[in-house]
């Protein structure tokens, strides 16, 4: 009896130490004042974009950083504009639909969909414009004017099974549709519900 206590222990610890290795993020995010958002972030916003609707400002934690998020409506598109604690600008998100990437770069992501997933649902796609050699007044030019550059990413949320368990992802591919990563996420925080 006591040594099926001890397998079963045993067990439970190498199971969890598997699941601690995942590759997974565990971000949640929060919506905070303007006085609680990076200044340097906020002078930025306010140099480099005229006309923004519904401009509010997030916290957002993640298992390794802490990074403060504005998001806004401008010409019909909604943007997010994120940036780190010091108030840096790290990307620029737009939020789009399928028929806004091109047909073969969205066939490719389809294709590895396909090939990964037995059954998936895409809940979001996004454009990205990341800071990697071009100054930040580019940076918002390009996003702004939606600009499909070889240098940009898509990120797509997908709830897709695999082993027969479904699961939140955040993928990532290159202008040209080819996979760049992949991690899984928790799914979306419903704290605001109540029962």
């Amino acid at each position: 009896m006591k040594k099926i206590y001890v397998n079963l222990i045993l067990v439970s610890v190498f199971a969890c130490g598997h699941l601690s290795f995942a590759q997974s993020t565990y971000e949640r995010e929060f919506r905070i004042l303007k006085s609680q958002f990076p200044s340097a972030a906020h002078a930025l916003i306010v140099d480099n974009i005229i006309g923004a609707k519904r401009l509010k400002f997030y916290q957002e934690t993640d298992s390794k950083k802490v990074s403060f998020r504005a998001k806004l409506k401008k010409d019909k598109l909604w943007y997010s504009i994120e940036f780190d604690k010091e108030g840096s600008l790290e990307k620029i998100e737009i939020l789009i639909n399928s028929t806004d990437i091109p047909n073969d770069t969205y066939s490719n992501i389809e294709q590895y969909l396909n090939n990964n997933f037995s059954k998936y649902r895409i809940r979001n796609l996004q454009q990205q414009y990341y800071s990697n050699d071009n100054t930040i007044e580019e940076i918002f030019k390009n996003a702004f004017q939606n600009l499909i550059l070889p240098s940009i990413l898509y990120e797509i949320d997908v709830v897709g099974k695999k082993e027969k368990r479904n699961l939140d992802y955040e993928i990532q591919f290159d202008a040209d549709g080819n996979f760049k990563k992949m991690r899984s996420a928790l799914p979306s925080n419903y704290d605001h519900v109540l029962y």
